[in-house]
Protein backbone atom coordinates (compact mmCIF):
# COMPACT_ATOMS: atom_id res chain seq x y z
CA UNK A 1 0.00 0.00 0.00
CA UNK A 2 0.70 3.40 -0.52
CA UNK A 3 2.45 5.75 2.36
CA UNK A 4 0.05 8.56 3.49
CA UNK A 5 1.40 11.18 1.72
CA UNK A 6 2.15 9.31 -1.53
CA UNK A 7 -1.72 8.50 -1.35
CA UNK A 8 -2.41 12.68 -0.18
CA UNK A 9 -0.19 13.65 -3.28
CA UNK A 10 -1.76 11.38 -5.80
CA UNK A 11 -5.34 11.78 -4.64
CA UNK A 12 -7.15 13.90 -7.41
CA UNK A 13 -8.55 16.38 -5.60
CA UNK A 14 -11.61 19.34 -6.32
CA UNK A 15 -10.42 23.16 -6.41
CA UNK A 16 -11.82 24.07 -2.83
CA UNK A 17 -13.67 26.45 -4.69
CA UNK A 18 -15.89 23.97 -6.12
CA UNK A 19 -16.07 21.96 -2.65
CA UNK A 20 -17.50 24.88 -1.01
CA UNK A 21 -20.15 25.75 -3.88
CA UNK A 22 -21.10 22.37 -3.50
CA UNK A 23 -21.29 22.25 -0.19
CA UNK A 24 -23.61 25.35 0.16
CA UNK A 25 -20.84 28.26 0.28
CA UNK A 26 -21.00 31.18 -1.59
CA UNK A 27 -18.51 32.72 -3.37
CA UNK A 28 -18.44 35.81 -1.20
CA UNK A 29 -18.20 33.67 2.06
CA UNK A 30 -15.07 32.30 1.41
CA UNK A 31 -11.37 33.45 1.34
CA UNK A 32 -9.00 30.98 -0.58
CA UNK A 33 -5.37 29.90 0.16
CA UNK A 34 -4.39 28.57 -3.11
CA UNK A 35 -6.23 25.90 -4.56
CA UNK A 36 -6.65 24.06 -1.60
CA UNK A 37 -7.80 25.27 1.30
CA UNK A 38 -10.16 28.41 2.34
CA UNK A 39 -10.71 30.07 5.01
CA UNK A 40 -14.90 30.53 5.84
CA UNK A 41 -16.30 33.84 6.84
CA UNK A 42 -18.76 33.70 9.81
CA UNK A 43 -21.36 35.44 8.21
CA UNK A 44 -22.39 32.56 7.03
CA UNK A 45 -24.15 31.68 9.88
CA UNK A 46 -26.47 35.11 9.37
CA UNK A 47 -27.55 33.46 5.86
CA UNK A 48 -28.22 30.07 7.63
CA UNK A 49 -29.73 31.16 11.44
CA UNK A 50 -32.87 29.85 10.30
CA UNK A 51 -31.94 26.30 8.99
CA UNK A 52 -32.41 23.24 11.40
CA UNK A 53 -29.12 21.95 12.34
CA UNK A 54 -27.65 18.39 11.49
CA UNK A 55 -26.77 15.73 13.84
CA UNK A 56 -23.59 16.18 16.01
CA UNK A 57 -21.36 12.82 16.19
CA UNK A 58 -18.27 13.00 18.58
CA UNK A 59 -15.58 10.39 17.76
CA UNK A 60 -13.44 9.19 21.03
CA UNK A 61 -11.40 5.80 22.07
CA UNK A 62 -9.70 3.61 24.07
CA UNK A 63 -6.91 4.25 26.57
CA UNK A 64 -4.47 5.62 23.99
CA UNK A 65 -1.50 3.26 22.97
CA UNK A 66 2.35 3.99 21.54
CA UNK A 67 0.94 2.20 18.28
CA UNK A 68 -2.47 4.39 17.30
CA UNK A 69 -6.03 3.60 17.34
CA UNK A 70 -6.86 5.28 14.89
CA UNK A 71 -9.20 7.68 15.61
CA UNK A 72 -8.79 10.81 12.98
CA UNK A 73 -8.76 7.98 10.36
CA UNK A 74 -12.13 7.14 12.07
CA UNK A 75 -13.33 10.74 12.15
CA UNK A 76 -12.67 11.36 8.39
CA UNK A 77 -13.48 7.42 7.38
CA UNK A 78 -16.81 7.72 8.92
CA UNK A 79 -17.36 11.09 7.38
CA UNK A 80 -16.96 9.12 3.97
CA UNK A 81 -18.35 6.56 4.95
CA UNK A 82 -21.68 9.03 5.31
CA UNK A 83 -21.38 10.58 2.20
CA UNK A 84 -21.21 7.07 0.45
CA UNK A 85 -24.18 6.31 1.85
CA UNK A 86 -25.66 9.45 0.37
CA UNK A 87 -25.68 11.89 3.53
CA UNK A 88 -24.05 15.20 3.72
CA UNK A 89 -21.53 15.27 6.22
CA UNK A 90 -19.33 16.77 6.94
CA UNK A 91 -15.84 16.32 9.65
CA UNK A 92 -14.62 19.21 12.51
CA UNK A 93 -11.25 18.53 13.34
CA UNK A 94 -8.21 20.08 15.22
CA UNK A 95 -5.43 21.86 13.84
CA UNK A 96 -1.94 20.29 14.07
CA UNK A 97 0.87 21.36 16.29
CA UNK A 98 4.05 21.27 15.34
CA UNK A 99 5.33 19.39 18.16
CA UNK A 100 3.66 15.88 17.81
CA UNK A 101 4.21 16.62 13.66
CA UNK A 102 7.93 16.83 14.41
CA UNK A 103 7.80 14.43 17.54
CA UNK A 104 6.28 11.55 18.28
CA UNK A 105 3.12 11.53 16.61
CA UNK A 106 4.04 12.90 13.26
CA UNK A 107 0.97 14.33 10.94
CA UNK A 108 -2.30 14.19 12.08
CA UNK A 109 -4.36 14.10 8.82
CA UNK A 110 -5.33 10.99 9.66
CA UNK A 111 -4.43 8.53 7.06
CA UNK A 112 -4.71 5.96 4.05
CA UNK A 113 -7.64 6.57 2.32
CA UNK A 114 -9.02 8.01 5.21
CA UNK A 115 -7.31 11.42 5.36
CA UNK A 116 -7.63 15.39 4.88
CA UNK A 117 -5.67 16.23 1.29
CA UNK A 118 -2.83 17.50 0.78
CA UNK A 119 -2.00 16.06 4.26
CA UNK A 120 1.36 18.66 3.99
CA UNK A 121 -0.52 21.73 3.95
CA UNK A 122 -2.63 20.67 6.89
CA UNK A 123 0.09 19.63 8.52
CA UNK A 124 2.46 22.34 7.85
CA UNK A 125 1.27 26.44 9.23
CA UNK A 126 -1.77 25.79 7.45
CA UNK A 127 -3.48 29.04 7.16
CA UNK A 128 -1.24 30.37 10.13
CA UNK A 129 -3.13 30.13 13.25
CA UNK A 130 -1.58 28.48 15.71
CA UNK A 131 1.61 31.48 14.81
CA UNK A 132 -0.92 34.04 15.16
CA UNK A 133 -1.98 32.61 18.74
CA UNK A 134 1.78 32.28 19.65
CA UNK A 135 2.09 35.86 18.62
CA UNK A 136 -0.66 36.99 20.47
CA UNK A 137 0.44 35.23 23.74
CA UNK A 138 4.09 36.18 23.93
CA UNK A 139 3.00 40.26 23.13
CA UNK A 140 0.72 39.74 26.73
CA UNK A 141 3.75 38.28 28.14
CA UNK A 142 6.22 41.48 26.77
CA UNK A 143 3.48 43.46 27.86
CA UNK A 144 3.32 42.28 31.35
CA UNK A 145 6.89 42.53 31.78
CA UNK A 146 7.57 45.75 30.35
CA UNK A 147 4.90 47.41 32.68
CA UNK A 148 6.37 45.78 35.31
CA UNK A 149 10.04 47.33 34.67
CA UNK A 150 8.73 50.23 33.62
CA UNK A 151 6.80 50.22 37.27
CA UNK A 152 9.38 49.11 39.44
CA UNK A 153 12.33 51.70 37.39
CA UNK A 154 10.14 54.91 38.25
CA UNK A 155 7.83 54.13 41.93
CA UNK A 156 3.90 53.82 41.21
CA UNK A 157 3.20 57.70 41.03
CA UNK A 158 6.33 58.64 38.37
CA UNK A 159 4.81 55.87 36.33
CA UNK A 160 1.41 57.23 36.08
CA UNK A 161 3.36 61.11 35.62
CA UNK A 162 4.54 59.67 32.90
CA UNK A 163 2.68 57.40 30.53
CA UNK A 164 -0.88 58.58 32.08
CA UNK A 165 -1.79 54.74 32.75
CA UNK A 166 -2.57 53.85 36.44
CA UNK A 167 0.17 51.76 38.26
CA UNK A 168 -0.89 48.02 38.54
CA UNK A 169 1.55 47.36 41.43
CA UNK A 170 2.27 43.90 39.43
CA UNK A 171 3.20 41.42 42.27
CA UNK A 172 6.18 39.40 39.96
CA UNK A 173 5.99 36.59 42.37
CA UNK A 174 2.32 35.88 41.27
CA UNK A 175 3.23 36.19 37.35
CA UNK A 176 0.31 33.76 36.01
CA UNK A 177 0.85 34.03 32.29
CA UNK A 178 3.53 31.96 31.08
CA UNK A 179 5.54 31.72 27.40
CA UNK A 180 4.06 29.84 24.37
CA UNK A 181 5.83 27.84 21.32
CA UNK A 182 4.63 25.32 19.22
CA UNK A 183 7.31 22.86 19.25
CA UNK A 184 8.45 20.35 22.18
CA UNK A 185 11.22 22.13 24.10
CA UNK A 186 11.90 20.87 27.34
CA UNK A 187 14.73 23.43 28.20
CA UNK A 188 12.43 25.84 28.53
CA UNK A 189 9.79 24.70 31.09
CA UNK A 190 11.57 26.58 33.45
CA UNK A 191 13.09 29.23 33.02
CA UNK A 192 14.30 32.87 34.75
CA UNK A 193 13.35 36.04 33.03
CA UNK A 194 14.58 39.79 33.64
CA UNK A 195 18.51 38.60 33.82
CA UNK A 196 21.21 41.34 33.43
CA UNK A 197 21.43 44.86 34.52
CA UNK A 198 18.36 46.44 33.18
CA UNK A 199 16.37 43.74 31.99
CA UNK A 200 14.12 43.07 35.60
CA UNK A 201 12.60 42.65 37.97
CA UNK A 202 14.08 39.30 38.01
CA UNK A 203 11.53 36.02 38.51
CA UNK A 204 10.36 32.88 37.55
CA UNK A 205 8.44 31.71 34.59
CA UNK A 206 8.41 29.31 31.65
CA UNK A 207 7.14 27.56 28.56
CA UNK A 208 4.18 26.05 27.48
CA UNK A 209 3.50 24.64 23.83
CA UNK A 210 0.90 26.91 22.08
CA UNK A 211 -1.51 24.60 22.23
CA UNK A 212 -1.40 24.89 25.71
CA UNK A 213 -2.34 28.39 25.98
CA UNK A 214 -5.58 29.67 27.05
CA UNK A 215 -5.70 31.83 23.91
CA UNK A 216 -6.23 28.47 22.10
CA UNK A 217 -8.94 27.68 24.17
CA UNK A 218 -10.36 30.71 23.99
CA UNK A 219 -10.67 30.36 20.18
CA UNK A 220 -11.56 26.93 20.45
CA UNK A 221 -14.68 27.91 22.57
CA UNK A 222 -15.73 31.29 21.27
CA UNK A 223 -19.33 31.95 19.47
CA UNK A 224 -17.84 35.26 17.20
CA UNK A 225 -14.94 38.22 16.67
CA UNK A 226 -16.84 40.12 19.56
CA UNK A 227 -16.63 36.84 22.45
CA UNK A 228 -13.76 35.89 21.67
CA UNK A 229 -12.60 39.81 22.27
CA UNK A 230 -14.27 39.14 25.70
CA UNK A 231 -12.86 36.49 26.47
CA UNK A 232 -9.43 37.83 25.92
CA UNK A 233 -9.88 41.04 27.84
CA UNK A 234 -11.07 38.81 30.98
CA UNK A 235 -7.87 36.74 30.83
CA UNK A 236 -5.69 36.77 34.06
CA UNK A 237 -2.25 37.48 33.74
CA UNK A 238 -0.80 38.52 37.26
CA UNK A 239 -1.58 39.44 40.65
CA UNK A 240 -1.20 42.56 42.57
CA UNK A 241 0.79 42.96 45.95
CA UNK A 242 -2.80 42.86 47.84
CA UNK A 243 -3.73 39.52 45.41
CA UNK A 244 -6.07 41.18 43.01
CA UNK A 245 -6.26 39.31 39.37
CA UNK A 246 -4.96 41.67 36.68
CA UNK A 247 -6.26 41.18 33.90
CA UNK A 248 -5.22 41.57 29.49
CA UNK A 249 -8.19 44.41 30.36
CA UNK A 250 -6.41 45.82 33.43
CA UNK A 251 -2.59 46.03 31.00
CA UNK A 252 -4.31 47.80 28.17
CA UNK A 253 -3.70 44.76 25.96
CA UNK A 254 -6.61 42.87 24.74
CA UNK A 255 -7.48 44.90 22.05
CA UNK A 256 -3.73 44.04 20.06
CA UNK A 257 -4.48 40.33 20.91
CA UNK A 258 -7.49 40.14 19.41
CA UNK A 259 -6.12 42.09 16.48
CA UNK A 260 -3.57 39.68 15.86
CA UNK A 261 -6.40 36.76 16.28
CA UNK A 262 -9.05 38.16 14.56
CA UNK A 263 -8.43 36.13 11.07
CA UNK A 264 -8.41 32.92 13.34
CA UNK A 265 -11.99 32.91 14.38
CA UNK A 266 -12.68 31.85 10.82
CA UNK A 267 -12.73 27.96 10.27
CA UNK A 268 -10.23 26.81 7.37
CA UNK A 269 -12.02 24.56 4.89
CA UNK A 270 -10.42 21.51 3.14
CA UNK A 271 -11.55 18.08 1.69
CA UNK A 272 -10.82 14.59 2.61
CA UNK A 273 -9.83 11.65 -0.16
CA UNK A 274 -13.40 11.59 -1.16
CA UNK A 275 -13.68 15.35 -1.59
CA UNK A 276 -15.93 15.67 1.62
CA UNK A 277 -16.20 18.86 3.48
CA UNK A 278 -13.89 19.20 6.45
CA UNK A 279 -13.36 21.79 8.63
CA UNK A 280 -10.05 22.69 10.36
CA UNK A 281 -10.28 24.88 13.73
CA UNK A 282 -8.20 25.43 16.85
CA UNK A 283 -5.95 22.68 18.32
CA UNK A 284 -6.23 22.17 22.02
CA UNK A 285 -4.51 18.93 23.30
CA UNK A 286 -6.96 16.95 25.93
CA UNK A 287 -3.89 15.67 28.33
CA UNK A 288 -3.39 19.33 29.09
CA UNK A 289 -6.19 21.35 27.66
CA UNK A 290 -9.59 20.39 26.66
CA UNK A 291 -9.05 18.67 23.11
CA UNK A 292 -11.42 19.57 21.26
CA UNK A 293 -12.05 21.32 17.60
CA UNK A 294 -14.48 24.87 17.81
CA UNK A 295 -18.03 25.25 18.43
CA UNK A 296 -17.74 27.72 15.36
CA UNK A 297 -16.71 24.98 13.24
CA UNK A 298 -19.30 23.06 14.92
CA UNK A 299 -22.07 25.64 14.02
CA UNK A 300 -21.19 26.03 10.70
CA UNK A 301 -21.35 22.63 9.34
CA UNK A 302 -24.24 21.86 11.11
CA UNK A 303 -26.02 24.44 9.06
CA UNK A 304 -24.61 22.60 6.26
CA UNK A 305 -24.64 18.77 6.80
CA UNK A 306 -26.95 16.39 7.44
CA UNK A 307 -24.24 14.93 9.79
CA UNK A 308 -21.12 16.26 11.55
CA UNK A 309 -18.36 14.20 12.79
CA UNK A 310 -15.87 15.54 15.33
CA UNK A 311 -13.25 14.22 16.88
CA UNK A 312 -12.01 14.50 20.82
CA UNK A 313 -8.41 14.16 21.68
CA UNK A 314 -7.25 10.32 23.57
CA UNK A 315 -9.61 7.89 25.71
CA UNK A 316 -13.11 9.19 27.03
CA UNK A 317 -12.08 9.76 30.28
CA UNK A 318 -9.90 13.03 28.58
CA UNK A 319 -11.41 14.77 25.38
CA UNK A 320 -14.91 13.24 25.47
CA UNK A 321 -15.40 14.30 29.09
CA UNK A 322 -13.95 17.52 28.66
CA UNK A 323 -16.34 17.67 25.33
CA UNK A 324 -19.24 17.18 27.45
CA UNK A 325 -18.85 19.15 30.59
CA UNK A 326 -16.65 22.07 28.70
CA UNK A 327 -17.90 22.27 25.29
CA UNK A 328 -21.23 21.09 25.48
CA UNK A 329 -21.87 23.46 28.22
CA UNK A 330 -20.92 26.42 26.54
CA UNK A 331 -22.19 25.51 22.55
CA UNK A 332 -25.57 23.94 23.89
CA UNK A 333 -24.95 21.70 21.56
CA UNK A 334 -25.22 18.09 22.95
CA UNK A 335 -23.84 14.95 20.51
CA UNK A 336 -26.79 12.70 19.03
CA UNK A 337 -24.38 9.97 18.90
CA UNK A 338 -20.66 8.51 19.96
CA UNK A 339 -18.31 6.35 18.29
CA UNK A 340 -15.52 4.51 20.25
CA UNK A 341 -12.17 3.39 17.86
CA UNK A 342 -10.63 0.53 19.86
CA UNK A 343 -8.05 -2.06 17.90
CA UNK A 344 -6.89 -5.46 18.85
CA UNK A 345 -3.74 -4.02 19.27
CA UNK A 346 -5.04 -1.36 21.89
CA UNK A 347 -6.76 -3.71 23.61
CA UNK A 348 -3.57 -6.31 23.43
CA UNK A 349 -1.64 -3.38 24.84
CA UNK A 350 -3.84 -2.58 27.70
CA UNK A 351 -4.34 -5.89 29.39
CA UNK A 352 -1.06 -5.43 31.12
CA UNK A 353 0.78 -8.94 30.36
CA UNK A 354 2.88 -10.20 28.21
CA UNK A 355 3.95 -6.59 27.41
CA UNK A 356 7.47 -7.80 25.38
CA UNK A 357 4.97 -10.06 23.01
CA UNK A 358 4.69 -9.10 19.65
CA UNK A 359 1.64 -6.96 19.37
CA UNK A 360 0.35 -8.09 16.15
CA UNK A 361 0.32 -11.95 16.64
CA UNK A 362 -2.74 -13.93 17.96
CA UNK A 363 -3.30 -13.75 21.58
CA UNK A 364 -6.86 -14.46 22.66
CA UNK A 365 -5.63 -14.29 26.40
CA UNK A 366 -4.69 -10.89 26.10
CA UNK A 367 -7.71 -9.62 23.88
CA UNK A 368 -9.86 -10.94 26.48
CA UNK A 369 -7.88 -9.47 29.58
CA UNK A 370 -7.52 -6.05 27.31
CA UNK A 371 -11.43 -6.25 26.68
CA UNK A 372 -12.47 -4.53 30.00
CA UNK A 373 -10.16 -1.40 29.43
CA UNK A 374 -13.15 -0.99 26.11
CA UNK A 375 -15.99 -1.98 28.58
CA UNK A 376 -14.49 0.92 30.97
CA UNK A 377 -15.19 3.28 27.85
CA UNK A 378 -18.38 1.97 26.80
CA UNK A 379 -19.85 2.56 30.15
CA UNK A 380 -18.15 5.91 30.83
CA UNK A 381 -19.61 7.45 27.45
CA UNK A 382 -22.93 5.76 28.20
CA UNK A 383 -23.12 7.70 31.69
CA UNK A 384 -23.72 11.26 29.52
CA UNK A 385 -27.11 9.36 27.92
CA UNK A 386 -25.39 8.97 24.54
CA UNK A 387 -25.57 6.11 22.36
CA UNK A 388 -22.15 4.78 21.52
CA UNK A 389 -21.27 2.58 18.71
CA UNK A 390 -17.68 0.59 19.13
CA UNK A 391 -15.50 1.12 15.66
CA UNK A 392 -13.25 -1.48 15.22
CA UNK A 393 -10.70 -0.24 13.29
CA UNK A 394 -8.90 -2.90 11.11
CA UNK A 395 -5.52 -3.73 10.34
CA UNK A 396 -4.16 -6.46 8.21
CA UNK A 397 -2.91 -8.75 11.02
CA UNK A 398 -6.29 -9.16 12.83
CA UNK A 399 -7.52 -12.72 12.69
CA UNK A 400 -10.95 -13.51 11.84
CA UNK A 401 -11.39 -15.21 14.96
CA UNK A 402 -10.52 -12.11 17.09
CA UNK A 403 -12.52 -10.03 15.24
CA UNK A 404 -15.60 -12.53 15.65
CA UNK A 405 -14.99 -12.44 19.62
CA UNK A 406 -14.91 -8.93 19.81
CA UNK A 407 -18.13 -8.03 18.09
CA UNK A 408 -19.66 -10.48 20.02
CA UNK A 409 -18.00 -9.36 23.46
CA UNK A 410 -18.93 -5.85 22.76
CA UNK A 411 -23.08 -6.70 21.57
CA UNK A 412 -22.82 -7.98 25.33
CA UNK A 413 -22.38 -4.46 26.55
CA UNK A 414 -24.06 -1.21 26.81
CA UNK A 415 -22.94 -0.62 23.26
CA UNK A 416 -26.03 0.21 20.22
CA UNK A 417 -23.55 -1.64 18.13
CA UNK A 418 -20.13 -2.58 16.60
CA UNK A 419 -18.77 -2.42 13.33
CA UNK A 420 -15.20 -3.16 11.74
CA UNK A 421 -14.27 0.15 9.87
CA UNK A 422 -11.59 -0.45 6.84
CA UNK A 423 -11.81 3.14 6.21
CA UNK A 424 -7.95 3.00 6.03
CA UNK A 425 -7.47 0.36 3.34
CA UNK A 426 -10.52 0.84 1.51
CA UNK A 427 -11.82 4.53 2.13
CA UNK A 428 -15.67 5.49 1.89
CA UNK A 429 -16.72 1.86 1.25
CA UNK A 430 -14.85 0.54 3.73
CA UNK A 431 -16.55 2.33 6.77
CA UNK A 432 -20.14 1.58 5.04
CA UNK A 433 -21.32 -0.45 7.80
CA UNK A 434 -20.08 1.72 10.26
CA UNK A 435 -21.97 4.86 8.84
CA UNK A 436 -25.41 2.75 8.33
CA UNK A 437 -24.49 1.83 12.31
CA UNK A 438 -24.06 5.10 13.41
CA UNK A 439 -26.90 7.19 11.57
CA UNK A 440 -29.32 4.28 13.02
CA UNK A 441 -27.77 5.65 16.42
CA UNK A 442 -28.72 8.98 15.79
CA UNK A 443 -32.23 8.55 15.90
CA UNK A 444 -32.25 7.55 18.91
CA UNK A 445 -33.75 9.90 21.79
CA UNK A 446 -31.40 12.20 23.36
CA UNK A 447 -30.74 11.60 26.93
CA UNK A 448 -27.42 13.58 27.15
CA UNK A 449 -26.39 14.49 31.06
CA UNK A 450 -23.25 16.30 32.48
CA UNK A 451 -21.48 14.75 35.30
CA UNK A 452 -21.05 17.27 37.56
CA UNK A 453 -23.46 20.66 38.60
CA UNK A 454 -21.85 23.98 37.47
CA UNK A 455 -22.59 25.64 40.76
CA UNK A 456 -20.76 22.59 43.04
CA UNK A 457 -18.07 23.66 44.14
CA UNK A 458 -14.14 23.21 42.86
CA UNK A 459 -13.43 20.16 45.42
CA UNK A 460 -16.63 18.90 45.04
CA UNK A 461 -16.39 18.94 40.80
CA UNK A 462 -13.19 17.46 41.27
CA UNK A 463 -14.06 14.61 43.42
CA UNK A 464 -17.10 13.61 41.46
CA UNK A 465 -14.87 13.69 38.25
CA UNK A 466 -12.32 11.00 40.26
CA UNK A 467 -14.68 9.35 41.82
CA UNK A 468 -17.40 8.95 39.30
CA UNK A 469 -15.61 9.71 35.96
CA UNK A 470 -12.22 8.20 36.48
CA UNK A 471 -13.01 5.34 39.38
CA UNK A 472 -10.82 6.56 41.85
CA UNK A 473 -11.05 6.08 45.08
CA UNK A 474 -10.25 10.25 46.84
CA UNK A 475 -8.25 13.05 45.57
CA UNK A 476 -5.27 13.87 47.30
CA UNK A 477 -4.94 17.98 46.98
CA UNK A 478 -1.17 19.30 47.44
CA UNK A 479 -0.34 22.18 49.82
CA UNK A 480 -0.18 24.33 46.97
CA UNK A 481 -3.37 23.27 45.64
CA UNK A 482 -5.21 23.59 48.72
CA UNK A 483 -3.87 27.31 48.98
CA UNK A 484 -4.89 27.93 45.02
CA UNK A 485 -8.59 26.27 45.32
CA UNK A 486 -9.30 28.91 48.32
CA UNK A 487 -8.05 31.54 46.56
CA UNK A 488 -9.72 30.83 43.38
CA UNK A 489 -13.44 30.59 45.20
CA UNK A 490 -12.67 33.70 47.13
CA UNK A 491 -12.50 35.24 43.99
CA UNK A 492 -15.91 34.25 42.66
CA UNK A 493 -14.26 31.60 40.34
CA UNK A 494 -15.56 28.83 41.77
CA UNK A 495 -18.93 28.20 39.29
CA UNK A 496 -16.20 27.24 36.60
CA UNK A 497 -16.01 23.40 35.06
CA UNK A 498 -13.07 21.65 35.62
CA UNK A 499 -10.02 20.88 32.86
CA UNK A 500 -7.71 18.00 34.29
CA UNK A 501 -4.60 17.59 32.92
CA UNK A 502 -3.17 14.16 32.93
CA UNK A 503 -1.44 11.52 31.38
CA UNK A 504 -3.38 10.40 28.88
CA UNK A 505 -2.01 6.94 28.81
CA UNK A 506 -3.95 5.51 31.84
CA UNK A 507 -7.64 5.88 33.28
CA UNK A 508 -5.73 7.16 36.08
CA UNK A 509 -2.74 9.60 36.72
CA UNK A 510 -0.13 6.76 36.89
CA UNK A 511 0.99 5.94 32.85
CA UNK A 512 1.80 2.30 33.59
CA UNK A 513 -1.25 1.30 35.19
CA UNK A 514 -3.20 -0.29 32.42
CA UNK A 515 -6.49 -1.86 31.87
CA UNK A 516 -8.73 -0.60 34.72
CA UNK A 517 -7.10 1.08 37.82
CA UNK A 518 -8.76 0.67 41.26
CA UNK A 519 -7.71 2.15 44.73
CA UNK A 520 -5.71 4.92 43.70
CA UNK A 521 -5.89 8.65 45.04
CA UNK A 522 -6.04 11.34 42.08
CA UNK A 523 -3.12 13.75 43.20
CA UNK A 524 -3.95 17.21 42.89
CA UNK A 525 -0.49 19.49 42.30
CA UNK A 526 -1.48 22.49 41.31
CA UNK A 527 -4.74 24.86 39.47
CA UNK A 528 -4.67 26.93 37.05
CA UNK A 529 -6.94 29.86 36.20
CA UNK A 530 -8.66 30.11 32.48
CA UNK A 531 -10.97 32.70 33.62
CA UNK A 532 -11.30 33.76 29.82
CA UNK A 533 -11.68 30.52 28.47
CA UNK A 534 -14.17 29.84 31.57
CA UNK A 535 -12.32 26.94 32.76
CA UNK A 536 -10.31 26.02 35.51
CA UNK A 537 -7.20 23.84 34.88
CA UNK A 538 -5.94 20.99 37.29
CA UNK A 539 -2.59 19.44 37.09
CA UNK A 540 -2.42 15.63 37.79
CA UNK A 541 0.56 14.23 39.12
CA UNK A 542 3.62 14.50 37.05
CA UNK A 543 2.30 15.64 33.83
CA UNK A 544 3.77 18.55 32.20
CA UNK A 545 2.48 21.57 29.78
CA UNK A 546 5.54 21.51 27.35
CA UNK A 547 6.48 18.29 25.63
CA UNK A 548 10.15 16.92 25.06
CA UNK A 549 11.36 15.49 22.10
CA UNK A 550 12.19 11.65 22.29
CA UNK A 551 15.72 10.28 21.23
CA UNK A 552 14.48 9.39 17.29
CA UNK A 553 11.63 12.16 16.40
CA UNK A 554 9.56 12.24 13.75
CA UNK A 555 11.35 15.52 12.26
CA UNK A 556 14.37 12.67 11.31
CA UNK A 557 12.49 11.41 8.49
CA UNK A 558 11.03 14.50 7.05
CA UNK A 559 12.46 16.22 4.05
CA UNK A 560 11.89 17.71 0.85
CA UNK A 561 12.67 16.66 -2.26
CA UNK A 562 14.01 18.74 -5.52
CA UNK A 563 10.37 19.36 -6.97
CA UNK A 564 9.50 20.99 -3.65
CA UNK A 565 7.71 17.84 -2.27
CA UNK A 566 7.55 16.88 1.55
CA UNK A 567 8.84 13.48 2.22
CA UNK A 568 8.81 11.67 5.41
CA UNK A 569 5.51 13.27 6.61
CA UNK A 570 3.29 9.89 7.93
Amino acid sequence: MLTDIDISNQTPRKKITDVANQFGILEDEITAFGDAKAKVELSLLDRLSAKQDGKLIIVTAVTPTPYGEGKTVTTIGLTQGLGHIGKKACACIRQPSMGPVFGVKGGAAGGGYAQVVPMQELNLHLTGDIHAVSSAHNLASAALDARLFHEDRLGADEFTRQSGQAALNIDPQHILWRRVVDHNERSLRSITVGLGPVNGPVHDSGFDITAASELMAILALSHDLSDMRQRIGRLVLALDFSGKPITATDLGVAGAMTAIMAETIKPTLMQTVSGQPCFIHAGPFANIAHGNSSIIADKIALKLADFVVTEAGFGSDMGFEKFCNIKVRESGQAPSAAVLVVTLKALKANSGINSDADINAPDMERLKEGFSNLKWHIDNVTKYGVPVVVAINHFPTDTQEELDWLQQAVMNTAAFGCEISEAFTQGAAGAEALARTVEAATEQASQFKFLYDADASIASKLMTIAEVGYGARNVNMSAKANEQMEKLSALGFSKLPICIAKTPMSISHDASIKGIPTEFKLPITEFRLNAGAGFITALVGKVVTMPGLGIAPSYLKIDIDDNGQVTGLD
